[in-house]
């Protein structure tokens, strides 16, 4: 990250903007038959200074995804607050991948202090990792956030994103294993929660984060975009599930999540949390799993732990 290149933007971007320029991006490549001319990722980083969050946005946030009212951010909504500002690292013209049609493989967070709502904040942006995937490439996003006043680092997170059937010469395709979410033998517990999701859930989260993506929207919008209907924000479900472990989170914890298979609205949703406790009998960690309770297909699993 050293040898990146500062972008410093006044403002936080607008996601809306950043998908019409995507689409417009995709349609001139289609245009011209090409999946645009770079082969390596954009040596720079993205950052806007003294961003806030807002106070009717949090609770519309925490109301929606389960959490508890609180004047600390949760992580995921801290995810939400970053996300414009990695949106606007994969839209530039140089980034090689198309932005539209990525498929969010997993996120891994470390929430390092809380962080009052009232904070000034930092969020820096970068993208690393580019390799190749059985069905593509893969992308790592970088998001740091920091305190305005001090420079700590609160909070740190790493999504990978897949660009389904974009192999980029010079980028070598692996074997099987190679980024894929674990797809063994499942055979679904008793749960612990059972959601009810209607069709107008990805509208819903995208009120409050601002994640307007069409694949989330309608059923028409999606079917644009290949699938065969709207599909609920991964960082939603993440999010939510977070929600459910609930007040047994440290201060600073590790939050990882895996997605296996998109959950299409209207959809039920099911999930077991399992707790794990230390030595000392306090909490240590908590692992999640949500599946299909129809089918049992697997939807996503997760991780939530003490950091040291």
């Amino acid at each position: 990250m050293s040898t990146l290149q500062p972008v410093v933007l006044g403002e936080l971007p607008s996601l809306s903007k950043l998908y019409v320029n995507a689409a417009a991006t995709a349609a001139r490549r289609r245009v011209l038959g090409a999946a645009g001319g770079e082969r390596q990722l954009p040596a720079v980083s993205h950052e806007v200074r003294n961003v806030h969050a807002d106070v009717g946005n949090l609770t519309a946030y925490q109301h929606l995804v389960g959490e508890s009212a609180s004047d600390t951010l949760p992580a995921g909504y801290v995810h939400a607050l970053a996300f414009p500002v990695s949106m606007s690292v994969m839209n530039r013209d140089d980034f090689p991948l198309p932005l539209l049609g990525m498929i969010h493989l997993k996120n891994k967070v470390e929430q390092r202090v809380p962080i009052e709502f009232s904070e000034s904040l930092n969020i820096l942006s970068w993208a690393e990792n580019l390799s190749g995937h059985r069905a593509g490439t893969q992308v790592d996003i970088a998001a740091e956030v920091r305190s305005n006043a001090t420079g700590e680092l609160l909070w740190r997170g790493i999504s990978t994103y897949l660009a389904k059937g974009s192999f980029l010469p010079g980028i070598d395709k692996p074997g099987a294993s190679n980024g894929a979410v674990g797809t063994g033998d499942f055979s679904p517990p008793d749960p612990t929660a059972l959601w009810q999701l209607g069709l107008d859930t990805g509208r819903s989260y995208a009120t409050v984060s601002g994640d307007f993506n069409p694949i989330h929207l309608s059923v028409l919008s999606a079917k644009a975009l290949g699938l065969r209907g709207s599909i609920a924000h991964g960082m939603y479900l993440a999010s939510r599930a977070l929600a459910d472990v609930g007040a047994v989170k440290a201060d600073s914890f590790a939050w990882d999540v895996a997605f296996e298979a998109p959950v299409f609205l209207p959809a039920r949703v099911a999930l077991d949390i399992t707790t794990v406790q230390s030595e000392s009998g306090g909490w240590q960690r908590s692992d999640y799993v949500a599946w299909n309770p129809r089918s049992g297909r697997r939807h996503f699993t997760g991780t939530v732990s003490a950091l040291a």
